[in-house]
């Protein structure tokens, strides 16, 4: 692998990797926790309209661009990042990442093009009334960080998204998608000094701006963030659903803390990860079959997290997981775990994290977001070294600051 970055303050990352297919994304360091004087929902909504035209192509013209090639183009928003990616034929990989960039850098957002996409995002405000899984956990941050800018809804509301207009949109990416808040990645079967020349050749044809104006600069020094009050809640909102859903957690350590950012990692893997040995899919699923899925998630962010247990179930169950979920937290609260079931983690999480690099786009798009968030990509030694050195003392303290009774809030759609 090769990580550098160009005089401009772009950032880049390049592997090779794989047989035929090439991978490339562009990650932008801002999400929805940037939009203070903007319209919520701004940052999503944005993703929509940066492939509705360019001064050189129209929508239509971007859609077919690596679509008549076979390749697909997309892209997410989260509360810190906007990304976009592309997967191409190897041979195709100039295309799609000089399609990145061209509509990163010169996106036009034509009001006939973004007024038809309101309704498309206002659609999807709406389902998520159909998917109470997704939409708690939604309200579970919310409440969580009240008062916060990690508060706001990715999706925004109806009525802010209506408010949206398309030089707003040009304000936002004036303020935001500058080269020093993006990295460039790219995984294909291509030698990796082809790939450096690719990116050097792209990015100086897209004359993407080196950073903020100097007012913008300021304004960002001058600002200070808000300050995180932690807030505890039990909260049971009514809802004509078939099954109950509930959220459990509180507070998790930020993108900064290393070392406690690692043990919650392994720590909640454990208790609730993807496989059904968990100590909670074990118990709810697998022993009791009170629930289909139950899962414990970590999320980081720059200056906070969340750990946050999930699980949807029969009305008649919900005490009974609740208590069973109550008592697995006892006991890793009560004393460390074995050296035999720590040993035992630390493999299942490093296989599971191998087995899933296996994919290029994946390996893509976490090269993207490991420069974005650390500087660097870690290689396959570092991370298996900081999985390694987890104790049984720092989880055991890891699982007696995430799960202690006051860092416990609730929420249920009952």
């Amino acid at each position: 692998m090769i990580q550098s970055s160009l005089n401009n303050g772009l950032r880049y990352a390049v592997r090779s990797y794989g047989n035929a297919v090439g991978y490339c994304s562009l990650s932008i360091k801002v999400g929805t926790r940037h939009e203070e004087g903007f319209h919520s929902g701004i940052a999503h909504f944005l993703e929509h309209t940066l492939f509705k035209g360019t001064s050189h192509k129209t929508s239509a013209a971007i859609n077919n661009t690596l679509e008549r090639l076979g390749g697909e183009l997309n892209a997410y928003t989260t509360k810190e990042e906007i990304v976009l990616h592309a997967t191409v034929l190897k041979k195709d990989l100039a295309k799609a990442a000089s399609l990145l960039l061209e509509i990163a850098s010169d996106a036009q957002f034509p009001e006939d093009e973004i007024e038809v996409e309101k309704g498309v995002v206002i659609d999807e405000i709406a389902s998520y009334k159909d998917f109470p899984a997704e939409e708690i956990y939604d309200l579970f941050e919310e409440k969580l960080f009240e008062g916060h800018p990690l508060s706001k809804p990715i999706l925004g509301t109806e009525e802010s998204v209506r408010a949206i207009s398309s030089d707003e949109l040009k304000r936002f990416c004036r303020k935001f998608f500058t080269a020093d808040r993006m990295v460039l990645s790219m995984v294909s079967p291509l030698p990796e000094a082809d790939m450096v020349k690719m990116v050097e050749k792209i990015a100086a044809k897209a004359g993407i701006p080196a950073q903020g104006t100097a007012e913008n600069a300021q304004e960002a020094a001058a600002k200070q963030e808000a300050i995180l009050e932690r807030r505890h809640f039990c909260q049971s909102i009514r809802k004509d659903n078939n099954e109950v859903n509930c959220v459990m957690g509180g507070y998790a350590p930020s993108l900064e803390a290393e070392e406690e950012r690692i043990a919650a990692i392994l720590l909640c893997n454990m208790l609730g990860g993807p496989s059904s040995n968990s100590m909670l899919g074990s118990i709810l699923r697998e022993k009791h079959g009170w629930v289909y899925n139950v899962e414990c998630n970590y999320t980081p962010y720059s200056d906070s997290g969340v750990v946050a247990i999930s699980f949807g179930c029969d009305r008649d169950n919900l005490k009974k997981c609740t208590a069973a979920i109550h008592r697995q937290l006892a006991k890793l609260l009560s004393a460390p775990v074995s050296e035999k079931k720590l040993a035992a983690a630390k493999r299942q999480i490093l296989g599971q994290n191998a087995i899933g690099m296996e994919n290029g786009e994946a390996q893509c798009l976490s090269m993207g977001k490991s420069i974005l968030c650390f500087g660097q990509v870690p290689d396959d030694e570092q991370v298996v070294s900081r999985i390694m050195s987890v104790t049984a003392e720092q989880l055991h303290k890891t699982a007696r600051e995430l799960f202690c009774k006051e860092n416990i809030n609730t929420l249920i759609f009952n």
